[in-house]
């Protein structure tokens, strides 16, 4: 008898032990949920704020942020495109953020906004522009984003946010490497995997240091752990975009892959894939680009811009560029090899096709 009740107490002992753990446990989690993020409600519009890692806006009194926000109009814009407005919102001298209004999708997409984004305010990678947190209301949503000083590269090398000298070799070679180390993050880190689906100049923003941030995730799916691919409405940037997209209406890894292609071409050539040239000539960047190369001819499409640079280094960004570009999505590299051959070039190691 004396054995049982020991027996018994020691089981009660062990049970209230494992529920006060569970308990301790549940606070812990719940505290770093609330440290994680803020979310407050907007009375009047009906709307909701969620604000991401908080610690580092803890500054900010929420009230008066959400005032601000709610406050911006036309003479704040700083960008434009298809998907939404982009506007600076300065919170003080030394705080502001870019503030990216979408316009109102699909009710099934809209269903998924949420849910995906919150997916990507735990993204923290130095060339991801972070986003900070966003505002919904039943007539539209807003993204919060960190403000990038130098604008776009888009902007940057088309000579309409700051000369275009600036651009050197070495410069354009550190927006290479790090717009691929962005890529291959949301395409091999990122659990569930990321895909861009909108990889171009205009989305590729520069910070002071001119390092290159991987923004704008309106167009970004989510894809499932056990799927490679997701089926989706063609949608992205024409001449940006591979070619399998508009027979299939897929977007897939490979895909991202591509547009990196093209996007290494502009730098490498200075021209967008929509110049007027190629289009009185019925061609485009990417052809035009790889029949010069299988002349030999690199040196007569490199954007005089570029000032001196190795020509070794050049021709391998030029071979990478058109691994990218293979017709056939199983022949281009993933981002992880992108990033690899794109590090041997100022190993002066000589970039072989994968």
């Amino acid at each position: 008898m004396g054995k049982t009740l020991v027996l018994a107490f020691y089981i009660t002992i062990c049970c209230i032990a494992f529920v006060i753990s569970k308990i301790v446990i549940s606070v812990l989690i719940y505290r770093r949920w609330k440290r994680k993020k803020v979310v407050f409600e907007d009375g009047f519009s009906g709307g909701k704020m969620v604000l991401f890692r908080a610690s580092a806006m803890q500054s900010l009194k929420s009230d008066t942020f959400l005032k601000k926000t709610l406050k911006l109009s036309n003479k704040d814009i700083i960008g434009s495109g298809g998907y939404g407005t982009v506007y600076k919102l300065t919170v003080n001298e030394s705080i502001a953020f870019a503030v990216k209004r979408l316009n109102r999708g699909s009710a099934d997409r809209d269903r998924g906004f949420e849910r995906e984004l919150e997916a990507m305010g735990d993204i923290k990678h130095r060339n991801i522009v972070t986003l900070h947190g966003y505002y919904t209301a039943p007539n539209y949503n807003l993204l919060i984003y960190e403000l990038m000083p130098n604008g776009s590269l888009d902007a940057v090398l088309q000579g309409r946010s700051m000369e275009k000298k600036l651009l050197d070799w070495p410069f354009r070679y550190k927006i290479a490497l790090g717009t691929a180390r962005g890529i291959s993050y949301l395409h091999h880190d990122c659990i569930p995997h990321i895909i861009h689906r909108d990889i171009k100049s205009s989305n590729i923003l520069l910070d002071q240091n001119m390092e290159a941030r991987v923004s704008d995730f309106g167009l970004a799916t989510l894809m499932e752990p056990d799927k490679t691919h997701v089926s989706t409405l063609v949608a992205g940037t024409f001449g940006y975009l591979a070619p399998e997209y508009f027979d299939t209406g897929r977007a897939t890894a490979k895909g991202d892959v591509y547009s990196f292609g093209v996007v290494l071409l502009e730098l490498l050539t200075g021209k967008k894939p929509t110049d007027e040239a190629f289009i009185e000539e019925g061609t485009k960047l990417v052809t035009w680009v790889k029949a010069v190369v299988q002349d030999k001819k690199e040196v007569y499409v490199i954007d005089s811009n570029l000032g001196c640079c190795p020509t070794d280094e050049i021709n391998n960004a030029f071979s990478i560029a058109l691994m990218c570009l293979e017709p056939e999505p199983s022949m281009r590299p993933t981002m992880v090899e992108v990033v690899k051959m794109l590090e041997q070039i100022k190993n002066n190691e000589v970039v072989k096709e994968t």
